[in-house]
């Protein structure tokens, strides 16, 4: 997850990390990524069922009943470990998460227990009292998923309407005060939609924004040939970076991140270091704070059937069930290799990766994207754009 806002546009300076003391249980949300304990978020899929066809879904979801998804009392035994561990957000994702009855009940638990509960959703499901009832549990965040405009929004999701619901739901969000955003996930039959996506969220005041860069996921899997070039990642960051610089011109601040390819750090570092050296030396900073991609240590996934995952989107891969072990005891077991591999990368990653000075900020970006293309959970990650030039050390990296 890198900051855009954050970064490139100095709404977060490497002294109000420090005064934290970096640990996760006290920072506030916005500066959790830099936070040095990396306690896990946790993203738990509750339930695998959804109202709509997303057709980049990784979850592969459709709108039936699956089986085996925790009990109540199950899911709050977890809810409680996590809570006991330290892990500081939980991440109630689905499928569609609104479409399982006991949502409110295990994100008052969650909140209860001193968690910070956080919602991704479609938003065709909000309603005002729904929504009044989160407000009062303390729901930190609700993140909508928006893919385009009107037209665009509604092919990824299979279904007519489905824009004009999701606008419904964050206009209800944000009437009644709770904090709600934009979730985009990037590929070639959108990004000429980022333009109104930041339109989107001047004229209804909608106050963050996440760009996702695709990873090649269950239904998402397919559109490894749609995913962007280089190039055309590269222009499309240059873009999101002027638009943001453009609303913090005209005092209109709005919260703007990338998430998904760490090789957006370098690449905003490096356009500081022409623009602004000052700054650009502050961002440093702040990247080797955040230490990139975290799969595996500083975020978790857990299914609706209790697996372990290392984040949301590498399902092939688990360490083992809470329904049999406690997230805290497998998610800090020496005994599984892979495990201890992932919460430092930097050995084990191979090929350009291995040698790039940008390693100890990038963390080696998103392996599950590099196993889906090349069957390799340590090469190279085929989305990083960054060019050989770029990444050259000279045998060192960056420090």
């Amino acid at each position: 997850m890198i900051g855009i806002s954050k970064l490139y546009c100095g709404a977060v300076e490497p002294g109000d990390v420090l005064r934290y003391r970096r640990e996760s249980a006290i920072l506030p949300s916005h500066l959790l990524q830099f936070s040095r304990d990396k306690k896990p978020v946790v993203v738990w899929n509750m339930t695998r069922r959804c109202n709509l066809k997303c057709i980049h879904c990784y979850a592969g979801s459709h709108d039936r009943l699956y089986p085996d998804e925790l009990t109540t009392e199950e899911a709050k035994t977890m809810i409680a470990d996590l809570a006991a561990f330290g892990a500081p957000v939980l991440l109630f994702s689905g499928g569609e998460p609104l479409m399982h009855a006991d949502l409110p009940e295990l994100a008052r638990f969650a909140v209860e227990r001193g968690m910070r509960a956080v919602i991704s959703t479609n938003g065709t499901r909000i309603t005002e009292q729904q929504a009044r009832i989160f407000r009062e549990i303390g729901l930190s965040y609700v993140g909508v998923s928006l893919d385009g405009k009107e037209a665009t929004h509604d092919r990824f999701r299979g279904t007519s309407g489905a824009f004009a619901s999701a606008m419904r739901g964050i206009r209800i969000c944000r009437d009644l005060g709770i904090k709600v955003g934009v979730r985009f996930t990037i590929n070639r039959h959108n990004a000429a939609d980022v333009p109104a996506i930041f339109d989107l969220l001047e004229t209804e005041n909608i106050p963050r924004c996440c760009f996702y860069h695709l990873v090649y996921s269950g239904r998402g899997s397919k559109l490894i040939g749609e995913d962007l070039s280089h190039d055309e990642t590269r222009k499309l960051l240059d873009l999101i970076m002027d638009r943001t610089r453009d609303l913090f011109d005209r005092d209109l601040q709005k919260e703007i991140l990338t998430v998904d390819n760490h090789a957006d750090g370098p690449y905003v570092y490096l356009r500081l270091l022409k623009e602004n050296p000052d700054r650009a030396a502050e961002v440093l900073e702040l990247l080797r704070m955040n230490e990139g991609n975290s799969s595996g240590h500083g975020i978790g996934c857990i299914s609706w059937d209790g697996e372990v995952h290392p984040d949301q989107f590498w399902r092939g891969i688990s360490f083992g069930n809470v329904r049999k072990r406690p997230f805290s005891e497998i998610w800090t077991d020496q005994a599984n290799p892979l495990l201890m591999q992932l919460k430092d990368k930097k050995p084990h990653v191979t090929g350009r990766c291995a040698t790039c000075r940008w390693l100890d900020v990038c963390g080696g970006n998103f392996r599950a994207r590099a196993e889906a293309v090349t069957g390799d959970i340590w090469a190279p990650d085929p989305a990083c754009y960054l060019t050989d030039a770029e990444i050259a050390s000279g045998g060192s990296r960056e420090r």
